[in-house]
Formats: C-alpha cells, structure tokens, sequence
C-alpha cells in the first residue's frame, strides 16, 4: 500500500476529500503517516522540517537498485561474516550533519517529475547530494546477514541510503529489508490508529474527531493563544490585532476557545499580531 492509498481509504472513510499526508512512507514500511484533513492541509508547510524517528533491519550481502528489499539485487550475495562490534563501528559515522545522495527509485523531483518514474523507464536519474542530519543511529542486534537498528533522522532523509551507504563501507553491500516508522514530529505510533479501526466509523464524523490529535498538541513549538471576539473578528479577515501572548515565540496558535484552532498568526511586535493561516470563519 502507498501512501496515495492510505489517503484514498481514508476519504472514503471520512467523505473528506481534501486530505493530504506528511512525508511519504515507503510501499514496505509500516508505521505512522500523519495526515491533515479538510482545512487543516493549509498547515502542511508548518510540519515540513519534524523529524523522524524508525526501526528497521538491513541486509548485508547484497546492494538492490532502490536500496530496499523492493528491488532488483545488484550482485550476488556474498553471505558475509559479521560482528556486531564490527556493523556498530561502521555505523558511527551516520551520525550529525551530512551529506546524503537521494535513492534514484525516490520521490525526489528532476524537471517536475519523480525520479523513480524515471529510473522505472530506464532513463539517467541526476540527483544531488541533500544535506541531512542523523540525531541517532543504533545498531540493537545482529543475527547472521541481518541487523536491527533505530535511527531518528531530518526530514528529507533516505533510511534507504544509509543502509545502502552501510554497505558498501563494510565492503558487503546491503539493502534496508524492512522499516516502520515509530514517530513524525509530534505524531508517534501509539497514538496512531490502524485503518481496520477507522473503517467501522465511516459516517461518524463525531466518533472519527475523537481519534484526531486536538489542535493544541499540533505544532507544540508555537504557543497557544484564545483571542476575544473582537481579536479573533480583525484577524479572520485578515488585519492585525493584539492578543494576550508574552513569550516573545514569533508564530501563535490562535483559539477560540478550548478546541476551535482560528489560524496561525505572526508576531508584528509586541502583542501584535498578523494573520498568516486562518482556518475558520465567523
């Protein structure tokens, strides 16, 4: 199942046409793919830049064409012998800033179109190096050909590519052979809900809002503020206006009241704000 999948199911689901998903997650992987529906995919560009998190194993022996256990073996498997000492001192350079070459089967865009739908039809696939930022890498267990990891990366990050990466410093090559990705951002896997579990709610719009993360858990790095009638009137019809907020952050969560997320607004100075998104009307 794609990404493009699960929002397909999801619409039917909810009779919500308007949904979108924040970071592709891989046909193999599993795990959470946090989505926005209705108004809330104007918010989309806030979430861009949350990291990560995942477990996994990689396979060593050989490489595949999209670094993953979806393609094509490159080589024949040379069955390699291993310590886990050996893997974990390999893996200790994937950690920090650096610079990390995009898989060619990705969704990464040359000319306005992917570059797995190029790669597919045998044609070059030119792609640059991306900066990315590994906050941790770790090599839990080895068993035979095939070691568990956990890794937390930036967003844009391949897992796909360090495996690959992994493997051709240990001389073995190696391919990510499965993957689930435990958190994005403020999203984690426990408070993720399966589409079995969605299914027998379609209808329900009541029932289907309860599973939804409230509004002032999104975006935990913007304060949250209620404005009053006449703040909150100014700001859906776009002026400026003051609000009671003092931390000095300079993008707000506005409210009315507890759950009614009205936008986001940016600081002018001082209480000051401009509306930047503005989600609801009067």
């Amino acid at each position: 199942m794609t990404s493009h999948d699960v929002v397909g199911r999801l619409r039917k689901i909810t009779g919500e046409r308007s949904i979108g998903h924040l970071g592709t997650l891989d046909p193999m992987a599993t795990g959470v793919l946090p989505l926005l529906l209705g108004k809330f995919t104007r918010l989309a560009q806030y979430f861009s830049s949350a990291e990560k998190s995942y477990t996994g194993t990689i396979r060593f022996g050989f490489a595949t064409d999209t670094y993953d256990a979806e393609g094509e073996a490159v080589g024949p498997d040379c069955l390699p012998v291993l310590t886990l000492e050996q893997v974990r001192a390999a893996a200790a350079r994937f950690h920090g800033e650096m610079e990390q070459m995009p898989p060619s089967y990705s969704a990464k865009k040359i000319a306005g179109k992917p570059a797995y739908k190029l790669a597919r039809e045998g044609k070059p696939v030119e792609l640059k190096p991306a900066t990315v930022r590994i906050s941790s890498f770790e090599i839990t267990a080895l068993d035979g050909a095939e070691a568990a990891f956990t890794m937390s990366i930036s967003a844009g990050g391949y897992v796909r590519s360090v495996a690959h990466e992994l493997g051709q410093d240990l001389g073995c090559g190696a391919h990510l052979s499965s993957l689930r990705r435990t958190q994005a951002g403020v999203f984690t896997l426990t408070g993720a809900h399966t589409l079995d579990e969605l299914e027998p709610l379609a209808g329900n719009v009541e029932a289907l809002e309860e599973l939804c993360v409230h509004p002032r858990s999104l975006l935990p790095e913007m304060p949250s503020v209620t404005g009053d009638a006449i703040a909150l009137g100014r700001l859906r019809n776009g002026a400026q206006a003051n609000l009671p907020e003092f931390s000095g952050a300079p993008l707000v969560k506005v409210f009315a009241g507890q759950r009614e997320l009205v936008g986001i607004a940016k600081r002018v100075a001082g209480t000051l704000f401009q509306p930047m998104v503005v989600l609801s009307g009067q």
